[in-house]
């Protein structure tokens, strides 16, 4: 894929990319609208403070840490184009909650259910890799992540600017931000009839089960299970800074730890019940894929995006207080880290569709961040403010491209699992998010980049000892084993049943699993419907006999 590609409109996939990124964007517009408007809430609230704003921070990516997870489930079963068009649509309730929220637990509430919109990144990450082949997932995916991603500076630079000359008065800032959310509805809506998951009905290929992530061996069971604990754990870290603000009691406090405890057993058992079966039975070797690779994309993102996330809300204040400059101007500087998405994140992508080594590419990437955010660690006031931005710039773009390279790999590892798979990687993103704003917390601004440099680099040990390169990772197609086969043949045997029912009885007929099987349900309006109904399928020479007779699933 080239970059002049992109202007082909005409083309379904490329159609499909802007119509997805254009989607990704407004949700990051509306996910992170408030910082823009932070200082018009304090003037006109005043029963809010600085602290309850640093508190709605944290509370504005805890759930989507979660959230991740179940739209990945949610993605694999239903398909991104319903998926996306819901969230949306479903994400303008709690925007328009907090933009005329009167308390602060109501703002509260709302920002961390409105926190959950972040998992569009897993939506577009899917919706991408279904219309585009492996030896351009890489650019395709960049392209659409980082331009996306430009929704959160697009807020920064628009919102007071509604807020003060569209709207203007002391509740323009409610205004500014109810008006987000209710453009973000109507695109979901839009998005629903404008595109199809993937270019063919058969693009999109559901799991085995949609509950927990399957793996191949054993080993990759336990590594799952022990990979699953800080991804809903890291929650424990919010809770902590709600109790020490005031907003709940030890007692609640208490039962919030135990509903996480309960939640991180719940996802182990899950995983223990998917996959015990699956094991026992044996995985057929054409359809194992290495677990271990998915972990060093966990540690990536974790060590990329999270590090984006937490570096962006303390950059500016960075460079006020060690340089002196006034607010706007390091707030300008600043946002050269975020602008930097623009070309980075899909060069990203293209370097790793292009170089023919999709694990050097991550590697490389990832060792650059480990001495990007050293070197800053080395920051004070005797450098000169020029070289300090070209630091921040180069540390950037190689974070940005950390972030295309590990979506680079992720599609080609197990096509049928892209969704679980991202969902995950991408919660990674939000736990080292939140790790690391908590770190911030106690350590000085040199000491942070030192321990983010640090959290690269280990990211980096564990690329060299676990990612491996994915197999069919350049090729025009994706790789299908006998198991994506045997789902798909069922799929198509399902819908054959299906109707052949329709036909046979006229009430309502849904058939749906159950456990290891199947479970027809019936409705008629009368016993008389019904009573027809069983003396069709009882009747002698009756068509159900030969139509129903489908071949088991192998």
């Amino acid at each position: 894929m080239q970059v002049s590609d992109l202007f082909r409109f005409r083309t379904p996939e490329i159609r499909a990319l802007h119509l997805t990124w254009i989607a990704f964007f407004m949700c990051f517009y509306v996910w992170f609208n408030m910082a823009p408007l932070a200082t018009s809430m304090l003037a006109s609230v005043d029963w809010l403070s600085r602290d309850d704003l640093k508190l709605f921070a944290i509370a504005n990516v805890a759930l989507t840490i979660p959230a991740r997870i179940l739209v990945g489930m949610a993605l694999d079963r239903f398909g991104p184009r319903r998926v996306f068009s819901v969230l949306m649509v479903l994400m303008a309730l709690p925007t328009l909650a907090f933009a005329f929220g009167e308390t602060k637990t109501q703002m509260f509430v709302a920002r961390l259910v409105l926190s959950s919109i972040g998992a569009s990144f897993v939506v577009t990450i899917h919706m991408v890799a279904l219309w585009f082949p492996p030896r351009s997932i890489g650019f395709a995916e960049g392209f659409a992540a980082g331009w996306g991603n430009f929704g959160s500076a697009a807020a920064a630079m628009t919102l007071p600017t509604i807020a003060l000359h569209l709207f203007g008065g002391d509740d323009g800032w409610r205004w500014a931000i109810a008006t987000s959310g209710v453009v973000i509805a109507v695109y979901g809506v839009i998005y629903w009839f404008a595109i199809t998951d993937g270019p063919r009905p058969d693009s999109h290929r559901k799991p085995r089960k949609a509950s927990a992530l399957e793996v191949s061996s054993w080993k990759d069971l336990v590594l799952l299970c022990l990979f699953i604990v800080p991804m809903t754990g890291i929650l424990s870290i919010l809770v902590y800074r709600v109790q020490l603000m005031g907003y709940i009691d030890g007692l609640t406090a208490a039962i919030c730890y135990f509903a996480i405890a309960v939640a991180v057993l719940y996802q182990i058992v899950q995983a223990l019940r998917v996959n015990v079966p699956i094991l026992r039975r044996g995985v057929p070797e054409d359809d194992r894929y290495p677990f271990k690779s998915v972990a060093a994309l966990n540690t990536t993102y974790f060590a990329n995006f999270g590090a984006e996330l937490a570096v962006v809300s303390m950059l500016p204040m960075f460079f006020q207080e060690t340089w002196g400059l006034s607010a706007v101007a390091a707030g300008l500087i600043a946002s050269a880290f975020a602008f930097v998405n623009l070309f980075a994140r899909p060069m990203g992508g293209l370097v790793s569709d292009r170089f023919g080594n999709r694990r050097f590419v991550m590697m490389a990437y990832m060792l650059g961040i480990a001495i990007g955010f050293a070197l800053m660690g080395l920051l004070d006031s005797s450098w000169p403010l020029i070289v300090a931005i070209a630091i921040t710039i180069l540390c950037s773009f190689f974070v940005q491209g950390a972030e295309g390279a590990t979506f680079g790999i992720v599609p080609s590892i197990k096509r049928r699992l892209t969704g679980q798979i991202s969902g995950m990687a991408g919660a990674y993103g939000n736990v080292g998010a939140v790790f690391y704003l908590f770190v911030l917390m106690f350590v000085t601004p040199q000491q942070f980049f030192f321990i983010i440099a640090a959290g690269a680099f280990l990211s980096w040990l564990a690329c060299y000892f676990w990612l491996k390169e994915p197999e069919g990772g350049f090729g025009d197609e994706y790789v299908i084993s006998s198991v994506d086969h045997a789902i798909a043949l069922e799929a198509r045997q399902r819908k054959e049943a299906e109707d052949v029912l329709a036909r046979l009885l006229p009430g309502k007929v849904e058939l749906t699993e159950r456990g290891d099987g199947y479970q027809l349900n019936a409705r008629f309006r009368s016993l008389e419907e019904l009573r027809a109904a069983l003396e069709q399928l009882t009747a002698p020479g009756n068509p159900a006999e030969s139509a129903l007779s489908l071949k088991s699933n192998p």
